[in-house]
């Protein structure tokens, strides 16, 4: 496709304050299709862009201008469910929740569980190895990934784990979270695990973020592994409560929420220690699903609160950077006096249990500056994150917008390893260029009149 209504949709990601316009979309249906197209980008040096369904927060999928993108979508079959060894087989377009709802009638499920994760594809979430509110205890998309087809960005086909003997190199690993620069996946094996027998799904409010903050480490510190532990601070409870109607603790400044889930006995006698607690921090209203309704009206609030802080400001930049847990309260402190001096307003909604923030940082656009102000605040909090020993980076990515702080985490060795390493796989740079390393290091110059590259290598485009 090449038409400008047609390339419009895919200028941009989630992160729309950034986009660029792409010289045509190849919308892939075969595997052999998405391999042709990266072959003749190769022969004809132009740079391709994989995208899903460009749920990418960090401006990871935005297009090369002038170059292609390869859009996944139409690859959305759940090849194989194998109950004998627990894992499934799932092009890379496949929708992560349906990995889950085709597990469902085997008492499976697959784990990584974004916040997108009824639209985000398999696809995205092995780009950017995404996480979701359950990584504390199961991990994130990299540990659930046992196999692997890929074209690599040289046109090479590659077929890495799956049902074969574990020996030698994990490819698999190293693959996931490479953020497109490596070559674009194309079926994907994936672990499944036992669905849960029961869950204990606890909200608490507290007067103050830092108080939740530290309600984290608790928890944490008392020996309890539950599936996960969030935070959601006052302004992320107002869009929730607008958007999905989630009704919270009135008077908070913040809530927690914290989730047990396995055996049933294991779980009756975690709760009781959960329950200690939380008694012994500052929570002034504890309150417990009673029922499946109430948990996913719970997790429904959660899950909603990005989208819905779009009803509190026209834009917003969703930050990922991690800190200690340790320093949690004092990070969140640390951020909302960022925010106030300012004068940008932030909102806090994160995955608390492995430090991993997400503050919503809002401005409009339209203002002359503010876009500017926002990024601003956002490289302040990225810097905290590095200078409290944590990463600029959970499960978002590097993509467009952090590749700037990538030097200020890594020494100039370590920065050199990653270049030599992205060479092996790409060493034409035509693999989604310009992501993740700071610029200047990537596409091939497109200086073309008339007939695209591709073209004159024979690949025809639909208007």
């Amino acid at each position: 496709m090449r038409g400008p209504a047609q390339l419009a949709p895919y200028e941009s990601d989630g992160l729309t304050a950034f986009h660029a316009r792409p010289a045509a979309v190849m919308l892939a249906e075969t595997k052999e299709e998405v391999i042709a197209t990266v072959r003749a980008c190769r022969e004809a040096s132009v740079p391709f862009t994989a995208r899903g369904s460009g749920t990418s927060l960090s401006g990871g999928s935005i297009p090369v201008p002038g170059g292609v993108v390869v859009a996944l979508n139409r690859l959305d079959r759940i090849l194989h469910v194998d109950t004998a060894t627990r894992t499934a087989v799932v092009q890379a377009g496949a929708i992560n929740s349906r990995i889950s709802e085709a597990a469902a009638a085997h008492g499976l499920h697959f784990a990584p569980d974004p916040s997108s994760q009824q639209i985000c594809t398999i696809g995205g979430n092995l780009a950017f190895n995404a996480g979701g509110a359950h990584c504390l205890k199961y991990g994130m998309t990299s540990n659930h990934v046992v196999g692997l087809e890929a074209v690599l960005a040289t046109g090479e086909l590659v077929a890495w784990g799956g049902r074969r003997a574990a020996f030698g190199p994990d490819w698999c690993g190293l693959f996931c979270g490479n953020e497109g620069l490596f070559g674009i996946a194309l079926e994907v094996t994936v672990q499944l695990l036992p669905k849960p027998e029961v869950f204990h799904t606890v909200l608490a409010g507290y007067r103050t973020l830092e108080d939740a903050g530290n309600a984290v480490s608790a928890v944490i510190a008392s020996g309890l592994l539950p599936g996960a532990i969030e935070i959601m601070d006052a302004l992320a409870l107002q869009a929730a409560s607008a958007a999905v109607h989630a009704e919270y603790p009135p008077g908070c400044e913040a809530v927690l929420i914290v989730e047990l889930e396995g055996p049933r006995e294991t779980v009756a006698a975690e709760r009781e220690h959960l329950a200690q607690v939380l008694a012994a921090g500052r929570a002034v209203d504890v309150r417990v699903a009673r029922s499946a309704a109430e948990r996913l009206a719970i997790w429904k609030g959660r899950k909603s609160a990005f989208s819905a802080v779009g009803r509190l400001s026209p834009d917003f930049i969703v930050q990922d950077g991690v800190v200690p847990r340790r320093r949690l309260g004092e990070a969140l402190r640390r951020i909302g006096e960022m925010a106030r001096d300012s004068g940008v307003r932030c909102a806090n909604v994160f995955h608390a249990g492995d430090g991993n923030l997400h503050p919503l940082i809002m401005f409009d656009g339209r203002e002359t500056g503010a876009l500017q102000r926002a990024e601003a605040l956002a490289g302040k909090i990225l810097r905290m994150c590095i200078e409290m020993g944590g990463s600029i980076t959970g499960e978002h990515g590097v993509g467009l917008e952090k590749r700037e702080y990538l030097p200020e985490m890594f020494s100039a060795d370590e920065m050199d390893l990653m270049h030599h390493l992205r060479a092996a796989f790409d060493p034409a740079r035509i693999a989604n260029p310009d992501k993740m390393f700071p610029a200047g290091g990537g596409a091939p110059a497109l200086h073309h009149q008339g007939l695209h590259p591709l073209e004159k290598a024979g690949v025809a485009f639909r208007e």
